[in-house]
């Protein structure tokens, strides 16, 4: 079977379990033939189809997440390694980072904290967009800091990267111009796609009934680590932004959001 046949062959079958199953097939195909999809969609889907092609479909067909078997995922401009026990970086949270650039511009923050880092996904993000920056990423997941360490030192950002296992703010002392956080904020029984319940690490998804307890803890420590004329971005879930807005106190901040690419307000913006 050629290329070409195994991805509609490969499209059908994820066409009951997948939002994208082309896109998926393309991915997974791309993975197989150890090439980048743009490279398999310009001039090799008229080569044979890679045996162990079929393997990889299957591992998707069963709901393991696309960045999970190929082991990496891209964003803003630079691309992480990715495993089970850590969460998957979004587009949403792109949206964080665009707020950040708003706000610095190209000169940037001299300091970050990404809190609840993950994988590294808004911190390295961050220091590749500013290369004069020096960052600190905590998370209660050895498991995530195994993976962030790894790719700040693929991405050469190992000497201005720092990760330390911590349960958000607890302990830190220091202000930083900018703060990221990506915080658990899905509602407890939520109903999510197979590929995430089943897959991701549910301490990085649910948070409460109202997906808000997070927040909460977060509020009294953001004021006193962030710097005068710094930047909070705060991820946010679809409808969240008011009821997040009114933990902080609006005499102590500048409270603005930003829009991700569906017109979700996804990140609140708390300034000095």
């Amino acid at each position: 079977m050629k290329v070409r046949e195994a991805l509609a062959a490969a499209a059908a079958r994820l066409a009951p379990s997948s939002e994208t199953p082309r896109l998926d097939a393309e991915l997974l195909m791309a993975e197989a033939l150890g090439i980048e999809r743009e490279a398999l969609l310009l001039s090799r889907l008229d080569e044979p189809a890679p045996a162990h092609f079929a393997a990889l479909v299957a591992r998707r067909e069963a709901g393991e997440p696309i960045a999970y078997i190929t082991g990496r995922r891209a964003f803003w401009t630079i691309e992480l390694s990715v495993g089970p026990g850590v969460l998957i970086p979004r587009p949403d949270s792109e949206t964080l980072i665009e707020a950040a650039l708003g706000h610095f511009g190209e000169r940037g923050p001299a300091t970050v904290l990404d809190l609840g880092t993950g994988p590294g996904t808004l911190l390295l993000a961050a220091l590749a967009q500013w290369p004069g920056a020096l960052g600190l990423g905590i998370d209660s997941s050895e498991r995530a800091l195994e993976y962030a360490r790894m790719n700040a030192l693929a991405l050469g950002l190992d000497e201005r990267a720092r990760f330390r296992l911590g349960d958000w703010a607890r302990g830190l002392d220091g202000r930083f111009d900018l703060i990221l956080c990506n915080p658990p904020y899905v509602e407890a029984g939520a109903d999510l796609p197979v590929d995430v319940a089943d897959w991701e690490p549910a301490e990085a998804l649910f948070a409460a009934a109202d997906g808000l307890s997070e927040y909460r803890r977060l509020a009294p420590e953001i004021p006193r680590l962030l710097a005068p004329g710094g930047l909070a971005c705060l991820e946010l879930g679809a409808g969240q932004r008011d009821a997040v807005a009114t933990l902080f106190d609006p005499a102590a901040f500048t409270i603005k959001s930003l829009e991700d690419l569906k017109g979700i307000e996804r990140c609140l913006m708390l300034s000095r």
